[in-house]
């Protein structure tokens, strides 16, 4: 069976929160929430974007409203400021913003920037609104993660970076949190992820951008052009995620064609790094200290 945005559910009366919604695949599934009737916030760092995107899905009729509000998954103060502005229960937590393949960078807090917006800013979020949560968190990792490794001893890349490892590392880094998330909640919410295939937004162009080298920005240009597929059709695998109901906890979501590159979405499987129980408590002990954000679980 084909699945598309069609088959959501209503959502009315749902709450949404929506980390990177200002463009591409994030910008979609956030509109196609609120289109449904969630109250859905547009959690940016870049607010004057997140308004420019929030007009583009008003003007698509949406049964839900809009909010944008400021998030710098970068900077762990940035993360606590906005966690004390969601006074409501959250129905549905998109830890969709990501950086790839960047130059090396640091973030506030002094992390590897991959490592700190990916994994670190939606692990100190999810867990400071954890007192909100009564859905579901969908956790976006990527097809590069069956290339990554826990660098435990080296998670910052202070002995010598690799942009790509890196970003594998945080994408696996994603899905050690979901399924860890998934153990330890114990019902209280359903923890799942999701991966967009290979679609086409700005997230390829940031890396050559930031470099500066636009020879490279334009071939990725014309690589998205030639074989990715669109946002909208990335989008499907976390509103799949996000909203089928009965949709069991720890499942992992992407496209159903060939190499899970493009398609429309089901269940699929992850690499055998993250599913390493170990690796999974090691890093979520870590997390809590390098965030200083600590989960508990009691009611």
């Amino acid at each position: 069976m084909v699945w598309t945005a069609a088959e959501i559910p209503d959502l009315s009366g749902k709450t949404a929160i929506v980390t990177g919604a200002n463009s591409g695949i994030g910008m979609i599934a956030a509109g196609e929430l609120a289109r449904r009737g969630a109250t859905t916030v547009l959690a940016c760092r870049d607010t004057a974007k997140g308004e420019a995107a929030r007009s583009r899905m008003l003007a698509a009729g949406p049964k839900g409203s809009i909010e944008v509000r400021r998030l710098d998954l970068a900077d762990l103060s940035s993360v606590r400021e906005f966690a004390a502005t969601v006074e409501s229960d959250v129905d549905i937590l998109l830890n969709n913003a990501g950086v790839m393949a960047l130059p090396y960078r640091k973030t506030v807090d002094g992390f590897e920037m991959q490592f700190g917006t990916n994994h670190l800013g939606h692990f100190a979020l999810t867990g400071l609104l954890l007192p909100r949560l009564r859905g579901r968190v969908v956790t976006v990792s990527s097809l590069m993660h069956v290339g990554g490794r826990m660098r435990f001893d080296d998670l910052n890349a202070e002995r010598g970076y690799q942009r790509w490892s890196a970003y594998s590392q945080s994408k696996l880094a994603n899905l050690l949190f979901a399924y860890e998330l998934e153990h330890r909640a114990g019902g209280r919410l359903t923890s799942v992820a999701a991966h967009p295939g290979y679609s086409s937004t700005n997230l390829q162009k940031a890396g050559p951008r930031m470099a500066g080298n636009k020879l490279a920005e334009l071939g990725q240009t014309a690589f998205n052009a030639l074989f990715a597929q669109s946002a909208e059709r990335g989008a499907l695998p976390l509103l799949f995620a996000a909203t089928v109901p009965g949709l069991p906890g720890g499942s992992y979501v992407g496209p159903d064609g060939p190499f899970e590159v493009w398609g429309y979405p089901t269940i699929v499987n992850s690499s055998p790094a993250s599913k390493d129980e170990a690796a999974a408590a090691r890093l979520w002990e870590i997390s809590e200290q390098l965030t200083n954000v600590s989960y508990s679980f009691a009611d």
